[in-house]
């Protein structure tokens, strides 16, 4: 008796559904408390709770339905057999418009086009109701139906043209790897992800939204000051319109070695209205960058994209696991997506391992920003930022520890109280 791979990857699926489910019961009963937690009052008004606890409640009501919907959809298609089908369709279809079905290379393409196709129609209702109700509903939805459908219509556009290269090239790797395919795999996937982090904030967000330079003044001032004292090269200094599709802020840097570019969002300078609080943010980012958070985060995640290939190498000419899947040939692509399935378990305990490092990585880049003097600030544009962006105020531990990357504000007050006692 072959070992049932299928039948155990579906059950691990719904048990983790279940566990899930489980941690979310817990928040929506942290959402549905009625005071706010007693760090934040009187820090946070109550007509901005209350908004936030009707935005949260919303968001986990849709939640429920959206992740009963897919739990039911993923099973379906494996354990019914849809996906070896779809498979065996996809190459089905390449001789009625004149190609070869024997070249896995246009089946794969074939078979994805059909994937995207499905994915579009059954995400579009999810998507639709989630910005155009419920973000529409709380005062952040800022887009159009019309820019919504041209943002749609550039993302295909740019999978189209991004997807088949990078596609074929990995097929061939694989097919041509031999002892080393690991190796290859990832040099290859390590050599795409610096090229895209490249091309995609000159090339690709440019498509999306629009980049001016933050104009001279006080703000540009002082930012330029920090980055100096802290020797950071800053190349660049843009403010984005996000307030085209959303009214939610946000701060990022990018680029490589000496070449670093900062971004605000226009929604960040209105809802902060005083300079050092934005500064303060600022800051805590560039705290990110001189503690090398974003060369450790990088890093480990080639070694954890390099333990993958090695993993599938070991399983990609197992008979055995494809045909528990359907499957009587064994393609590439399958072999990637069977594989993804088959450590799902481990990738979840992973992904709890990285929030666990990133909450720490947040603590520590508030601190530093709390050493430069920004304490105060820091917590003026945190409240505001949680209240400006109605983010939940209530939440359970055991839920906050599983899934969020950065640590709830009450517990970043509270290190920042701690960490300026340290300093005075």
């Amino acid at each position: 008796m072959a070992f049932p791979y299928m039948e155990t990857v579906v059950g691990f699926m719904i048990m983790m559904y279940i566990f899930e489910t489980y941690l979310d019961l817990r928040q929506h009963a942290a959402l549905k408390l009625p005071t706010l937690p007693k760090t934040l009052v009187g820090l946070i008004g109550q007509e901005k709770f209350e908004k936030s606890r009707a935005y949260s409640l919303d968001k986990s009501y849709f939640h429920f339905v959206q992740g009963y919907v897919t739990i039911l959809m993923d099973s379906a298609i494996l354990f019914f057999g849809i996906l070896p089908w779809f498979w065996k369709k996809s190459g089905d279809f390449l001789p009625s418009v004149g190609l070869d079905p024997e070249n896995e290379i246009l089946h794969t393409l074939s078979f994805l086009a059909g994937v995207m196709i499905w994915s579009q129609i059954t995400d579009l209702p999810f998507s639709l109701y989630s910005t155009f109700v419920i973000e529409a509903r709380h005062g952040f939805n800022k887009q159009t139906i019309w820019l919504y459908i041209k943002d749609m219509i550039k993302g295909t556009l740019l999978s189209v043209i991004l997807g088949p290269p990078i596609v074929a090239a990995i097929i061939v790797i694989v097919q041509k790897g031999g002892p080393y395919l690991a190796i290859y795999l990832w040099a290859f996937m390590f050599v795409l992800s610096l090229v895209m982090m490249t091309i995609y904030p000159i090339l690709i967000a440019p498509l999306f939204n629009k980049f001016t330079p933050l104009p001279e003044g006080g703000l540009r001032e002082k930012i330029e000051k920090l980055a100096a004292s802290l020797k950071f090269p800053l190349k660049k200094l843009f403010v984005v319109d996000g307030s085209t599709r959303s009214s939610h802020s946000n701060a990022y840097m990018y680029g490589f070695f000496k070449n670093k570019r900062i971004v605000l969002y226009d929604t960040l300078i209105q809802q902060c209205k005083n300079d050092d609080e934005i500064v303060a943010v600022i800051a805590h980012e560039l705290g990110h960058w001189k503690l090398n958070h974003t060369m450790y985060s990088f890093i480990a995640m080639q070694i954890l994209a390099f333990l993958q290939f090695g993993g599938y190498t070991l399983v990609r000419n197992s008979s055995d696991l494809f045909r528990s899947f359907g499957f009587d040939t064994q393609p590439v692509l399958i072999g990637l997506i069977i594989f993804q399935h088959t450590v799902i378990p481990l990738q979840h305990l992973v992904s709890f391992g990285l929030n666990l490092v990133s909450r720490s990585f947040e603590f520590q880049a508030d601190a530093f920003a709390v050493k430069l003097g920004y304490s105060q600030d820091l917590r003026n544009a945190l409240v505001k930022l949680q209240e400006e962006n109605l983010s939940a105020m209530n939440t359970d531990p055991w839920y906050s520890a599983y899934h969020y990357s950065h640590p709830p504000l009450v517990e970043r007050l509270e290190a920042i109280d701690g960490e300026d006692k340290k300093t005075h």
